[in-house]
């Protein structure tokens, strides 16, 4: 995703400058990311670190290592946020706390994937995505691989997010990928351009574009016949430093600016 994410300059051109500086600013004072109230959350910093790299921002390892710290090994975390922290530490220079990788596989769910909550009978793909990335962000990997997938494989995909997560996670593990997937997320595709969360939503959003055209590129189904409309939506949501994530938003935040990264990129292959 990142180094898609780095070719959205492309896109941006003179507006590459105010971008970055908008993702510097996302940064507080005590090294975490800004959500949208200006707190500091372990979710936001993710997408403040990528949106820098991205950028090709030097990060400020010192303040942000310091944040991290302050979470320990995640043991109090849910597993969202325990997958931010390997996210985040997978950024910095410094090793990230040894007890990480215990603490993910506490979310193992019975059928071998990954849930919200420990001891669950099945896991979720959103889960399973997160929690194989949190552990290759660690230099870790989990034990029977082949149950992550067939965990992911048993669950449906009926939301373009969803099936992202499960095309990429799939491809990874080296699992055949159902040639109804690709057919699903095009199905999504909205007239003005972009992409639905799921069939008859109101409106195309910005993280739905973003991970539907970055699944497509992974099964390398062409897309430029959506070029110019996709980048149309994602002008609709530009505002001058980031973007917003749908047509009912005002809100810029970094979570869909990197979104917007990762989209622009895509679309300028």
């Amino acid at each position: 995703m990142l180094q898609v994410a780095r070719l959205a300059p492309r896109h941006l051109a003179d507006a590459t400058d105010r971008v970055r500086a908008f993702f510097e600013a996302q940064l507080n004072d005590d090294g975490g990311g800004k959500d949208r109230a200006g707190n500091s959350d372990l979710y936001y910093t993710v997408f403040v670190l990528e949106g820098l790299i991205a950028m090709q921002q030097e990060l400020p390892c010192e303040r942000v290592t310091h944040y991290l710290q302050t979470f320990g090994d995640g043991a109090e975390l849910d597993l969202v946020h325990l997958c931010c922290l390997a996210r985040c530490w997978a950024a910095m220079p410094g090793p990230p706390p040894p007890g990480l990788a215990r603490n993910l596989e506490r979310f193992r769910s019975q059928d071998g994937g990954y849930a919200a909550e420990t001891g669950a009978a099945s896991g979720t793909v959103y889960h399973g995505f997160m929690a194989v990335a949190a552990h290759q962000d660690i230099d870790s990997a989990p034990a029977d691989m082949d149950a992550v997938a067939e965990s992911i494989e048993q669950r449906p995909w009926e939301i373009t997010t969803v099936t992202a997560a499960a095309v990429t996670l799939l491809r990874y593990l080296g699992r055949d990928i159902p040639p109804a997937a690709a057919a699903f997320l095009l199905a999504q595709r909205h007239d003005d351009g972009g992409f639905l969360a799921v069939p008859g939503a109101p409106m195309p959003d910005l993280l739905s574009t973003a991970t539907a055209l970055h699944a497509l590129a992974g099964l390398h189904v062409e897309i430029d016949f959506l070029r110019e409309s996709c980048l149309d939506f994602i002008d609709t949501l530009w505002t001058g430093q980031g973007f917003c994530g749908n047509w009912a938003d005002d809100v810029v935040d970094s979570e869909y600016s990197y979104y917007g990264l990762l989209a622009l990129g895509h679309l300028s292959v």
